[in-house]
């Protein structure tokens, strides 16, 4: 792994972080495992996709889409609305993880990510259990 390169440019740029937000979505859409997460979302999750993307393009180091068309991300804020325990922390990285799986062959990368994704999982908790 190039520690010299930001996350996006070792994943693989635009088109791997879209890819990243298409799976993770085509799987909490499909899994009966993340059945509770995929209730929090609209039917049609191209918005969702979409915004997840644009804010991936920049929280991996690449352009800062989301901030440009929306401002700051303030994710918990974002959030707050909607019921994010454990449980549903746990489907968001279920899916998350199936899709780094998938398509993030660096042992190295995977586990950086991971680990990211973790912590701002626990951050956007807002409710116990």
């Amino acid at each position: 792994m190039d520690l010299t390169q930001t996350h996006y440019a070792q994943l693989g740029g635009e088109a791997a972080v879209l890819q990243l937000a298409t799976r993770f979505y085509e799987i909490m859409d499909t899994i009966p495992e993340a059945w509770e997460l995929r209730k929090l979302h609209p039917q049609d999750l191209i918005i969702s996709r979409d915004k997840l993307f644009k804010f991936l393009s920049g929280w991996l180091g690449g352009p800062p889409l989301y901030v440009q068309e929306y401002g700051h991300p303030m994710l918990r804020a974002r959030h707050l609305p909607f019921p994010i325990n454990m449980q549903m922390r746990d489907q968001w990285l279920l899916c998350m993880d199936q899709a780094l799986a998938e398509q993030v062959s660096d042992i190295q990368l995977k586990q950086a990510l991971q680990f990211a994704f973790r912590q701002t999982a626990d951050h956007m908790r807002n409710q116990a259990g």
